[in-house]
């Protein structure tokens, strides 16, 4: 069975490095990273990922909402959003994306790794049916 393929979209270069780094040493292919919406979105109709690790503040015009929303237009592909911004208001916007879950930063890596596992493995089931 071939590597899960993630994209990850987050706007620091270092987190986002760091995440590829810890993601590709748990067995999953991170081919690629995105830094703002706009590329997001590239990226995603491109790779066609298994999974996406979403930041909602981003580079440039648009955020991480903005991205999935139009991702989604394309995509069925499962988001989980990594985020400093878990209010009220940010959680209710993102609801709309539907997506498989948040991560608040800061964040424990073994959080991580078991929400990636669980988006993953829903994804899977749905695939069987």
């Amino acid at each position: 069975m071939p590597a899960a393929k993630i994209l990850v979209v987050e706007d620091e270069g270092l987190t986002a490095l760091d995440l590829q780094r810890k993601m590709e040493h748990w067995g999953y292919d991170v081919p690629t990273l995105a830094f703002s919406s706009k590329e997001a979105v590239t990226k995603a109709k491109e790779l066609k990922p298994d999974l996406i690790l979403m930041d909602i503040v981003l580079r440039g015009k648009g955020d991480g909402i903005d991205a999935a929303k139009e991702i989604k237009k394309h995509s069925d592909v499962p988001i989980i959003y990594l985020t400093a911004n878990g209010d009220e208001k940010t959680r209710k916007r993102a609801q709309d994306t539907e997506p498989l879950g948040f991560i608040i930063k800061p964040f424990q890596e073994n959080e991580l790794y078991q929400k990636i596992e669980k988006a993953l493995y829903l994804v899977r089931e749905k695939k069987k049916m």
